[in-house]
């Protein structure tokens, strides 16, 4: 049986991988965008990197150009951008659709995730996260108005980490 961790990914430069490379860690999974009023959310989403990855947390961040057109870069300026505008050390996967015909397979799965209100369904905006515990479940959704350093965000971070 297929696992999250077997979906074909690529990252920001091209390079093939899967979620499997992230086995063993939580991972929060973020739709990005570097022209949304929520890209400022990049500076948290850094800090919950920064904080615990030492503890086997990540941050992987998939840029999407669904919302607004506000991810209009080639990978380039995508990385550029998020360097030096946020300082961003998580890794960044290609461009993909997470809604629609063209959904990636991995927001497929995600969207089948309800959030806090038992509403399940279409990303609704950039920087809609979803937490994946360290053996591919996923076990939360927040939407794009939860802030990445919120204390649900945090709980349920530290909930699957080792202490």
């Amino acid at each position: 049986m297929s696992t999250l961790h077997d979906i074909p990914l690529q990252t920001l430069d091209g390079t093939a991988t899967t979620l499997g490379e992230y086995r063993g860690k939580a991972v929060l999974v973020v739709n990005v965008a570097s022209k949304c009023g929520l890209t400022p959310q990049y500076e948290g989403l850094e800090r919950l990197q920064q904080k615990y990855a030492d503890r086997g947390f990540t941050v992987l961040g998939v840029p999407c150009n669904q919302f607004g057109g506000q991810e209009p870069g080639s990978a380039e300026e995508i990385r550029t951008f998020c360097s030096t505008s946020y300082g961003v050390s998580f890794p960044l996967l290609a461009k993909a659709d997470v809604n629609g015909a063209n959904r990636h397979p991995l927001y497929a799965e995600l969207a089948l995730l309800p959030d806090a209100t038992g509403e399940a369904g279409d990303i609704t905006w950039n920087f809609e996260k979803f937490l994946l515990s360290a053996d591919g479940e996923v076990v939360s959704r927040f939407r794009p108005a939860v802030a990445p350093e919120a204390s649900e965000v945090t709980g349920a971070i530290e909930a699957l980490l080792p202490r």
